[in-house]
């Protein structure tokens, strides 16, 4: 089983992360709750979020335990160690392992706004001593 530290070795899908959003935002929520928060926005049913409820169990994203007829399901990785393996990976996969060149990307793209640009100057100077 993952530590909340630990990242995953399998892959979250769009349709699992939506999911786990909504159990990050609030553990320990039965299925028809989680669906409440993301059926609508998505077009899904129930029986959809029990399947990706049932995948994010068995790649060990999220517990389930027992609560009467019913199961509660929380997340056994936590948000930010997730978003850092994701990050990290990305910047692997696609930049070569330099984040400076992700930057460069989205700046020659023009992807940056200048609120983006701003909070990335504010970040370097604080990381810079």
């Amino acid at each position: 089983m993952n530590t909340p530290e630990e990242p995953l070795h399998e892959r979250i899908t769009d349709a699992e992360y939506a999911v786990m959003e909504a159990l990050w935002e609030r553990p320990r929520q039965t299925a028809t709750e989680v669906c409440e928060a993301v059926c609508e926005a998505r077009g899904w049913g129930l029986a959809t979020v029990k399947t990706l409820l049932a995948r994010l169990v068995q790649k060990g994203a999220i517990a389930s335990a027992p609560d009467g007829r019913r199961y509660l399901y929380t997340p056994v990785i936590a948000r930010d160690a997730y978003v850092g393996g994701e990050s990290r990976r990305l910047v692997d996969r696609l930049f070569g392992g330099r984040a400076a060149s992700l930057v460069a990307h989205l700046a020659e793209t023009e992807a940056l706004t200048e609120d983006d640009l701003a909070a990335i100057e504010t970040l370097l100077k604080e990381l810079r001593p």
